[in-house]
Parts: C-alpha cells; structure tokens; sequence
C-alpha cells in the first residue's frame, strides 16, 4: 500500500505532493496510492534527543519489553517519531526495528561515580575502570555512550565532577576510539567545563555553561540538550536537599534561574542545540511540545525550535527527513508551527514507518 500526502513541507515551506512507499518518501507519482492527507503543514517526525525508555518515572529500571513499548507509544501518539535514549539500565535492542515503535539511537548503561548517583539506574565504576566500562558501554548502544560527569558530593555539599579531569578525558576518547559518540550529564560549572574541553559529542543539560565555554561548543560544533523541563524542576529538589546541603540547594536554585539566558546565549553563538525532555525518572513521556514551548519562553524562535525538534536531529541522528529516499516518518499541523509553536500540541494526521499512526 501507498500513501499520497500534499500540504506544505517543511523546512522550506512549499506546498508539494509526496508519497510513502513502504518505510521511504519519493516525489515521483505512484499510480492508485491513497491520500491521507491533504492540506496543513507537514513536518519530518519530531525527535526526543533525550530519554530513556528503559527508567520507569521514579527512577526505577523498567522490568519489561511491554513497559518499554508503552513508553514509546506515548511519545509515539505526540509525534515524536525518533528517539536518543540517553541510558538505559534495561537493555531493549529487540525494539530497535520493531514497527510501531520510533526510531531509537541508544546508549548502553550510563557510565557513574560509585554511590554519586541514581540507585540502580548506572554502572558505577572507580576512576581506573571508566574507560574500560565506557568501551564495553560502547557495544550496549547503537553509537552513543552517557558519561555522568558530575552530581552531588555529600562529603563536599554541592555537585562536584565525577572523576579527576584526566579519567573523563580518557572516558570521551575511549568512546571515540570504540566508535561511539558520547553524551554528558552535567549540572555543574566544572564538570562541563572539563567534558567540552575533553572533546565531548553533546552536553546534556548543560546548566553550568558559561560565555567562554559556549563560544569554544560553537567552535567545535559540541551539541547542547537542554531538556529545560527537566531544569524547572531543581526547585523542588533543592528544598528536598535543603536541611542537610543548604550550599547544594542555593546553587541548584542559582543554575535553574540563570539557564534561559544560558540557552539564549548558546543559539546566538550558534551552538548545535536540540530538544529532549529527559522523559523516564523524574518526567513524564510525550511532553515534547512543552519542552518546546518552555524554548520558546527561553527567547529561541520558533522556526530554530521546529527544526531542532525534527529535520535538524534527524540529520544529527542519521535519520533522514521527507527528502528522495528519506524515511517515511512525519506529522501533519493544521497551521504552521513557525508562526505559532503552540500547534505542535494537536498533530493532526501522524505517520511513522510508512504506517499511519493516527
């Protein structure tokens, strides 16, 4: 079976026809395919650049395949079409091809600090193990690793870097040398300041950032993953924090506050930013279009954020877009998204695989 759709496709906005054949889109007619959408915008399936499929919310290991499948649904039904699980403690490669599920890119475990981080969630290793543990984490993933490069140090009361700056470097070239990109977590002004400078592929929140470190991420092209929902949620965990780390409580308060000028600062540098939740743990699935919208409040435009969210990470994730003999992933909006985000929230016709999802 072939589908026709015609509307006006994204990014340059011409009103086209194209058709999916199978899992691919071509712009050469197919005799007797159906139309199954005609009008509004479409745009190349949204992309979660940051999840995890594999974290139950309350940052507990998933137990099951199904609970996986169920994840993904619901990113599936907000048109998130392609997901980067950014570590997972419950390995589900079998998903990898399965049709109904989104296109994943994965890392293995996240690589940790003994006892500095989530229960169970990450493989926490000594400073002489990291780089052998991030090689093996390397074969887990289908081309991503996840370093956590700083968390709270109780003996410190505040967040501290996970490993002296030498072992992290050595983690960043141990993924490169296994053919991996690797992928930070790091709240601190320390700790992201040694991954940049170590070579690190993309920083995964990033609230430490400064002005230098931005302008050296634009010079080497470092992506930066905001998951700005996520961030708004350091109030609650500081006043958690408060009664025995009152120094951890005021900086995390401190780096939420400032993270909107700090995102702002990363575009006009023209830092590679993309859009993830950070969905499993602490947030729940399907809440792309408000980590869009949080963008938007933050000062990026609208037409940076619907391309960050779909074409953009596609090509950054090797995931083509509505191109000849591009994958048949998209969503259709009633209006456009450049002029008003808030239509990301009601996708009208969705489409991954080649199968019409709603």
């Amino acid at each position: 079976m072939a589908f026709h759709v015609r509307g006006a496709v994204l990014p340059d906005g011409e009103v086209r026809d194209l058709w999916l054949v199978g899992d691919r889109v071509t712009y050469e007619p197919v005799a007797d395919a159906e139309t199954i959408s005609d009008g509004g915008f479409v745009v190349p399936g949204l992309v979660d650049a940051h999840c995890h499929l594999g974290i139950a919310y309350g940052a507990k290991p998933i137990e099951s395949l199904d609970q996986a499948r169920e994840l993904a649904a619901i990113d599936r039904e907000a048109g998130v079409l392609a997901l980067r699980d950014a570590g997972s403690p419950y390995p589900y490669p079998e998903l990898d091809d399965e049709p109904g599920i989104p296109r994943l890119a994965r890392a293995g475990r996240h690589v940790a600090p003994p006892r500095r981080y989530l229960r169970d969630i990450g493989i926490e290793v000594a400073a002489e193990d990291v780089a052998a543990t991030v090689t093996a984490q390397a074969k887990a993933g289908t081309g991503w690793v996840k370093i956590v490069g700083d968390w709270i140090d109780r003996g410190v009361g505040d967040l501290a870097p996970s490993w002296d700056a030498a072992t992290m470097t050595a983690a960043v070239e141990a993924a490169h040398a296994a053919g991996a990109r690797a992928a930070v977590h790091t709240f601190s002004e320390e700790g992201v300041e040694i991954m940049v400078r170590a070579g690190i592929d993309s920083v995964e929140h990033g609230t430490g950032l400064s002005l230098d470190l931005i302008d050296e991420m634009a010079r080497r092209g470092t992506a930066l993953v905001p998951t700005m929902i996520n961030i708004r949620t350091f109030g609650s965990i500081a006043e958690q924090a408060r009664g025995k780390f009152a120094g951890y409580a005021d900086h995390m308060i401190a780096l939420r506050d400032r993270f909107p000028s700090v995102v702002r600062a990363a575009h006009e540098a023209g830092v590679p930013i993309y859009i993830g939740t950070d969905a499993g743990g602490g947030i729940q699935h399907g809440l792309q279009a408000e980590e869009m919208l949080i963008m938007q409040e933050a000062g990026i435009p609208a037409a940076d954020i619907i391309a960050s969210a779909s074409w953009k990470a596609r090509e950054w994730l090797s995931f083509p877009g509505l191109v000849e003999g591009g994958l048949a992933d998209l969503v259709v909006y009633e209006a456009d998204p450049r002029a008003d985000l808030r239509v990301v929230r009601a996708p009208q016709r969705i489409v991954l695989r080649g199968r019409v999802v709603r």
